[in-house]
């Protein structure tokens, strides 16, 4: 596929957000953590966030996108400066992955601890999506392994390729 020179494109680390217009397309990595797109189909502005963890507890710290309450808070911030109202977004969630799927956990009484922090951040990203009313058109989540996701905020498509990991 050709892409016109004008394309910016940007590539997410863990704990990164990005908020735009077209012509840009969003990229990350994501293994155990979860990316959130949102996408106005007629302003066709959007972004994805590449959270980290569920919440943290430090009240009066900058927002940062390392966690999903506060990447969804970036969300609001970002909808507002552009006269939009989240609800008004298609919302698609990425990720959650089990990096470590052979590993097994046992807890003190001696039962399998299923709690991890992927299942964590799929939880989180749901309670989300529910708690702010959005309209989730699509979502990749769970599982084993990682996932390339790339977001054109022009289309509001988002490709994603998942490699799973032997569960032996």
């Amino acid at each position: 596929m050709n892409k016109p020179a004008a394309d910016i494109d940007i590539f997410l680390q863990p704990g990164e957000f990005y908020f735009g217009d077209a012509p840009a397309r969003i990229r990350t990595l994501l293994g155990s953590c979860v990316a959130i797109t949102l996408w106005h189909p007629t302003r066709l502005v959007g972004g994805m966030c590449h959270y980290m963890l569920p919440s943290r507890h430090a009240p009066g710290s900058p927002l940062d996108g390392k966690y999903a309450e506060e990447a969804m808070q970036l969300f609001l911030r970002e909808a507002a400066r552009h006269g939009t109202q989240l609800q008004e977004y298609q919302v698609k969630l990425f990720g959650g992955g089990n990096m470590f799927p052979g590993y097994r956990k046992k807890t003190a009484s001696g039962n399998l601890a299923v709690n991890n922090i992927a299942d964590s951040n799929v939880a989180v990203a749901h309670r989300l999506v529910a708690r702010h009313r959005l309209q989730l058109s699509a979502e990749d989540l769970g599982r084993s392994g990682h996932r390339n996701v790339i977001f054109d905020i022009r289309s509001g498509h988002v490709w994603v390729r998942h490699q799973r990991l032997n569960e032996s």
